[in-house]
């Protein structure tokens, strides 16, 4: 791989000055913690090795009933006091909390680690958030120190953008550097650049010519290939590179939420709307309402004693607006709806949000009081039974929603995991089915069932037990032999 270092020099020493009076991303420049590269009018190389500083390898074990799993995740340093943030999809969201265990971070090309501690994840960026300890800390650069200098211009097309890479443990997470050009810009509904190839690893910073920051790659998107082999014609392929990405979050959407460290690992305070199957409003239905230049979203369901039907927010209503500004119009049409959930997500129960909805012919504002999100399936209390052979987890409203029923008390419990070849995985069990009756009887609450199952688990000479199983709206009976 060359470079060509000859456009990647500052000019001379006014040019600092001018970074470093134009605003407060800039001061972290001028405090030192790029002084080295701007005093020597840094090449590409020498700019790579200082921002490889801000990039970590995170690495933490989900202990489930059966096993210990490892997972690692690249992340970005955002302070001085080792926070760093992994992508929204770097922790499966079914795990509870107490599940994830052991944090070690790796600085690049570095095989020992450093503790750290799991602080949750935010709703509205997707991000989770790890905090270091010490021990690595000086070894560290946040990436704001390589923010740009207020009111300085977002990337153009075509220009030349770079960002990093870390290969994988066993290779010590060696650093390598991806370039490319910047295609396209466009709002999901952040505004996201996409480069012409993959320009970092998910969860990576990416930076111009110059060394400053203009963004945090995303998810990567996937390519359809057409694939041929022998007897066969071309069979169109989707592939995605979930180690590289040529799309990223632009550094103006990301810089201003850095802050927004959860203060449990639950990522509680959630705020709740209660609009459930938000659909874009059809570009037809659009035109015959006289709304061609207008976004909507349609209300599939209300959901029962949530804040929207309490704020009289109807089945069939086209959200039109949000705090009287109009929904932006969005490509593809349902980005819209993840437009709307972030509005929510931003704020916090006890705030009240405006809506703007269509009814019919009729224009109506609502003000909708925003509440708690109710407990979360990754929040739900759970319990493992070895000898029956699952773990059952407690009923939560989304099981709720999920499967149609009335919200509320429910009885029963949720199946959250089958051991294999155990007596219940013999009689049919499966993840996800709904456990209403025990031998006849309907616990009311998850306490009550977690009684009545370890009574079950501790009779050694008990040869069944009986259960009145639901799955997809039916329910069979299952006779779980366990000798």
């Amino acid at each position: 791989m060359t470079f060509a270092p000859a456009w990647l020099r500052f000019s001379d020493a006014s040019s600092i000055f001018r970074v470093c009076r134009s605003g407060i991303a800039a001061w972290f420049l001028c405090l030192g913690f790029m002084a080295p590269a701007l005093v020597r009018g840094a090449t590409l190389p020498e700019l790579w090795l200082e921002r490889q500083k801000s990039v970590v390898a995170v690495e933490y074990v989900t202990e489930t009933e059966a096993d210990r799993r490892p997972t690692v995740s690249l992340g970005t340093v955002i302070d001085a006091q080792g926070t760093i943030i992994l992508p929204s999809n770097a922790i499966d969201p079914r795990a509870a909390t107490w599940q994830l265990k052991d944090f070690k971070v790796y600085a690049p090309g570095d095989a020992n680690s450093t503790p750290a501690d799991y602080l949750g994840q935010d709703a509205y960026t997707g991000w989770h958030f790890v905090r270091v300890n010490e021990a690595l800390r000086s070894r560290l650069v946040p990436v704001t120190a390589f923010a740009p200098a207020a009111g300085a211009k977002e990337p153009a097309l075509a220009d030349f953008v770079w960002g990093i890479g870390l290969r994988t443990k066993d290779e010590d997470f060696a650093p390598y550097i991806m370039q490319s050009n910047l295609a396209l810009i466009q709002a999901l509904p952040q505004r996201t650049g996409i480069a012409q190839r993959e320009v970092a690893a998910p969860g990576l910073p990416v930076f111009d010519r110059d060394g400053y920051l203009v963004g945090l790659a995303a998810s990567s998107f996937g390519q359809s290939y057409l694939q041929f082999a022998p007897g066969n014609r071309g069979v169109p392929v989707l592939q995605i590179n979930v180690e590289e990405s040529s799309a990223f979050i632009l550094a103006d959407e990301m810089l201003p939420y850095l802050g927004r460290v959860p203060k449990d690992v639950s990522g509680r305070p959630l705020a709740w709307l209660g609009a459930y199957g938000l659909e874009p409003m059809d570009r037809d239905v659009a035109k015959f309402l006289n709304l061609s230049s207008q976004s909507g979203a349609v209300v599939s369901e209300i959901l029962e004693g949530s804040p929207a039907e309490l704020a009289g927010l109807k089945a069939r209503d086209i959200i039109l607006a949000i705090d009287g500004k109009p929904l932006p119009q969005l490509k593809p049409d349902r980005v819209v709806v993840t437009y709307i959930e972030r509005e929510v997500d931003r704020r916090r129960p006890g705030e009240t949000l405006a809506l703007t909805v269509l009814r019919g012919p009729e224009r109506m504002e609502l003000k909708v009081l925003l509440g708690d999100e109710p407990k979360l399936m990754r929040e739900a209390e759970r319990k493992y039974f070895d000898r029956i052979g699952f773990t059952a987890r407690e009923f939560v409203y989304g099981d709720a929603i999920e499967r149609r029923v009335k919200a509320g008390a429910q009885p029963g419990v949720i199946v959250h995991y089958v051991k294999a070849s155990s007596p219940i995985a013999i009689a049919g069990l499966r993840q996800e089915d709904w456990i209403r009756e025990i031998d006849g009887a309907e616990p009311k609450t998850f306490a009550e069932a977690v009684t009545k199952l370890s009574d079950i688990e501790k009779d050694e000479a008990r040869a069944e037990v009986v259960m009145l199983v639901s799955r997809g709206g039916e329910t069979a009976v299952l006779r779980v032999k366990l000798k």
